[in-house]
């Protein structure tokens, strides 16, 4: 009985942990399952959804503009900028801080700001939604009327969110800019060398490179929210359970996406590892 208990702990152990990966798989391929039939149906006419395209449209714009600029101010003036500053302060090279904000701004602060406040407030709303009609049996519903849940509330989800987040991508590098300039003004350094280093520093290839990325943050967060939303269950517990698990699966998501981007960005474009 004594030599047991461990052997029998460690078994449980193990099972509980390969059901858990088991059932991420099997999420995770439904989620694609979704994706693809989503890109399909936004593609196949009829095109009936465009009234809930641009009531989600606005209803991201309305949620997210205010957060998404405080976000991006504060990410770039806090963490990236005073740290900065003060590090380039000991060799006497303020004037490379506009350089360096086109890395730490265009390459990730700004997609990544987008993605966050997206994904913790358009994101969360769409799961809450769709997972309270779910609950209240509203989709089956529609079901019985003949009418695709997919095309008519997951599409117009997925393309709004995917335009309000690559939308919300130049304002973030505008006052991701901003957070910088406010530094070089507290640090008393004139505003010519960081403007200098930076259109030194910005390309073309950063400015889209940073856009479609935000693009893609846009359609994992649509998906994953809208799977989680469809799939809810357990009541109004189930549909809190819904949107926490939608918020972590998303964040999973753009880590990996933005990881694989960037390095396949800087695998076929070499010259935007040299510093000008």
């Amino acid at each position: 009985m004594t030599g047991g208990g461990p052997v029998t702990a460690a078994r449980t152990l193990a099972g509980s942990g390969a059901a858990s990966l088991r059932g991420f798989v099997e999420t995770i391929g439904s989620m694609g399952m979704l994706a693809a039939r989503t890109a399909t149906s936004a593609l196949r006419p009829p095109y009936p959804y465009g009234a809930e395209f641009v009531e989600q449209f606005l209803f991201a714009l309305r949620l997210c503009w205010f957060p998404m600029i405080v976000a991006s101010i504060c990410f770039t003036y806090g963490p990236s900028g005073i740290q900065a500053a003060n590090f380039l302060n000991i060799f006497g090279a303020i004037d490379r801080l506009g350089g360096l904000f086109v890395l730490a701004v265009v390459r990730e602060f700004a997609p990544l700001v987008c993605a966050i406040v997206m994904a913790g407030v358009a994101g969360t709303a769409m799961t809450a939604d769709l997972g309270a009609r779910k609950i209240r049996e509203e989709l089956d519903a529609l079901l019985v009327l003949g009418v695709d849940p997919v095309k008519e509330l997951v599409v117009p989800r997925f393309l709004a969110l995917m335009l309000a987040t690559g939308m919300f991508n130049v304002y973030a590098l505008m006052f991701g800019t901003l957070g910088g300039v406010l530094v070089t003004l507290a640090n008393d350094a004139p505003l010519g060398p960081f403007w200098a280093t930076y259109f030194t520093n910005a390309t073309t290839t950063e400015l889209w490179g940073s856009l479609l990325k935000t693009t893609i943050f846009g359609a994992i967060i649509a998906i994953v929210c809208c799977y989680k939303g469809l799939t809810a269950s357990g009541g109004a517990e189930g549909v809190g359970r819904s949107v926490n698990q939608a918020v972590v699966i998303a964040f999973m998501g753009i880590g990996a996406v933005n990881y694989v981007f960037t390095q396949t960005l800087l695998a076929t474009h070499p010259e935007l590892s040299a510093v000008r």
